[in-house]
């Protein structure tokens, strides 16, 4: 029986080792679109993904977005993730994991370009101290277009992106294990649900 469940876990393992080769390209402006390719086990495995656009009519975004400029509300009571993306050590190990994601992916022809604000000024400056070194790091890639601007005045989520990208498995797997098992992040995750009280 034991040596079963060894074999059986070793299978897995070996399996995680080959690597997920994906094309893709994705938009997201007022509606989310896009193509996910997917090839594995060497070709065997192949799969197509397309995301369903958002049901977000155009004007009721616009709409939104004009009633988010110059909001009147405290950054840290009624926005949890950037009350601990505050807290110093939450946000090393958060970009800490960016990083390491980051480097475990194989890029070719990869281009990455994303606007982002929360319609305050304030707000979009705390969400910038965690994307700021990692934007900063990333326009650095070669054989890569990455490209990752701050927006501090209107409420903003633009994304557009494409590539090919080649990523193990198991290493991904234990990049994030790593993570879910830092007590850094529980830490922040236990501070957040004190805010919600």
């Amino acid at each position: 029986m034991l040596i079963g469940v060894i074999i059986f876990f070793l299978f897995i393992i070996v399996l995680l080792m080959i690597p997920v080769a994906l094309s893709f390209k994705i938009y997201w402006k007022s509606e989310f679109e896009g193509n996910i390719e997917l090839s594995w086990f060497f070709g065997i495995i192949n799969a197509s993904f397309h995301p369903l656009k958002s049901t977000n009519h155009p004007a009721k975004y616009e709409q939104r977005k004009n009633k988010s400029r110059y909001p009147q509300r405290s950054m840290y009571k009624n926005n949890k993730f950037l009350y601990i993306i505050g807290q110093t050590r939450f946000r090393q190990r958060l970009t800490l994991f960016m990083v390491d994601l980051w480097h475990a992916i194989n890029k070719r022809d990869m281009n990455l370009n994303i606007r982002i604000g929360t319609g305050d000024p304030a707000e979009t400056g705390q969400l910038w101290a965690i994307f700021g070194p990692v934007a900063g790091i990333l326009s650095t890639v070669k054989d890569a277009s990455i490209e990752i601007e701050p927006e501090f005045f209107d409420t903003t989520f633009e994304l557009q992106s494409r590539g090919n990208i080649q990523f193990t498995p198991l290493k991904i797997s234990c990049i994030i294990i790593g993570i879910l098992l830092s007590p850094t992040i529980w830490k922040g995750v236990k501070q957040m649900k004190q805010v919600e009280q």
